[in-house]
């Protein structure tokens, strides 16, 4: 046996030997958008959990002193109308930006997954009054469903996330009913179901753990809609209420100073736009980590 010959075995026996998940976390850190990603969001995570530890000025207090001042070594993103620190009201800002955003995905999959397994799985009457009823929310758009949700329970950013919430469900329902109806007909839920194994265990210990990949990939991916998604009800007022902050209240406050301050507007905007582009590349990160068509 040559050389290449064994140094070849244990490269293959490692592989086989390799877990699913260290598998897929392997392909995902070899990916640079996807790392990059993960880094951008550990540090806005970090940020926002210790804010209070590590911010030198309280994000609501206000002086008249220091109205609308460009950026310096004391206050490194400017003032705002009211004297207050940009940077650290970005800083405050992103706690409601990405509880928004994880806590409106999880009411989303909360209710989604359910409704899709229980659709996809039963068929008959139930697999339609379910769709037809995602049809309808689907119809509309999810930004104005949102919106009109939010208008009607009420200027909140608890009622902002239940609205978000509530309009991705349908997108859950939908990608959770096809997963369904894909693998109920593999071999292994067959062989369950000949077991004898009554249906709600087939479908949550056969079929759900065998569709997580693609939930996982839309809920990283659902994560960047509904934080727009918050910044867009904060910005109508529909949102986290002043003068607690949040990206979206101070681009609002920003429109009327682009002139006069444009820093006001360039870093709560930036802050949005890495955090969005962020979760974007790992949620593509983890779509390809995640195929099982990829050695």
């Amino acid at each position: 046996m040559t050389d290449t010959a064994l140094g070849t075995i244990p490269v293959a026996a490692s592989d086989t030997l390799e877990s699913p998940t260290r598998r897929a976390l392997r392909r995902l850190f070899k990916r640079k958008g996807a790392v990059v990603g993960l880094v951008v969001i550990a540090t806005f995570i970090l940020l926002a959990l210790f804010a209070p530890l590590i911010m030198p000025y309280d994000p609501i207090a206000t002086s008249w002193s220091l109205v609308r001042k460009p950026p310096s070594a004391l206050h490194w993103f400017g003032t705002d109308e009211l004297g207050r620190d940009i940077f650290v009201r970005v800083v405050y800002g992103a706690r409601a930006s990405l509880m928004a955003g994880a806590i409106s995905v999880a009411i989303a999959l909360g209710i989604g997954v359910p409704l899709g397994l229980l659709s996809g799985y039963r068929g008959g009457f139930i697999d339609a009054l379910i769709s037809r009823i995602t049809d309808a929310m689907l119809a509309c758009p999810f930004l104005i469903l949102a919106i009109a949700l939010a208008a009607f329970l009420g200027p909140s950013l608890g009622n902002a996330m239940i609205a978000i919430g509530v309009s991705r469900m349908p997108i859950f329902v939908r990608l959770t009913r096809g997963q369904v109806m894909s693998v109920k007909v593999e071999d292994y839920v067959e062989a369950a179901r000949a077991m004898g194994n009554p249906r709600w265990r087939i479908a949550l210990f056969h079929i759900l753990p065998n569709i997580m990949p693609a939930l996982l990939v839309q809920a990283t991916l659902s994560i960047a809609a509904a934080i727009i998604a918050e910044a867009a009800l904060s910005f109508l007022g529909l949102g986290q209420q002043p003068p607690s902050p949040s990206w979206g209240s101070m681009l609002n406050a920003a429109q009327r100073f682009l002139t006069n301050a444009p820093w006001m507007a360039i870093w709560p905007g930036l802050a949005i736009f890495l955090v969005v582009l962020s979760f974007n590349l790992v949620g593509d990160g983890l779509r390809d980590a995640l195929d099982p068509r990829e050695r």
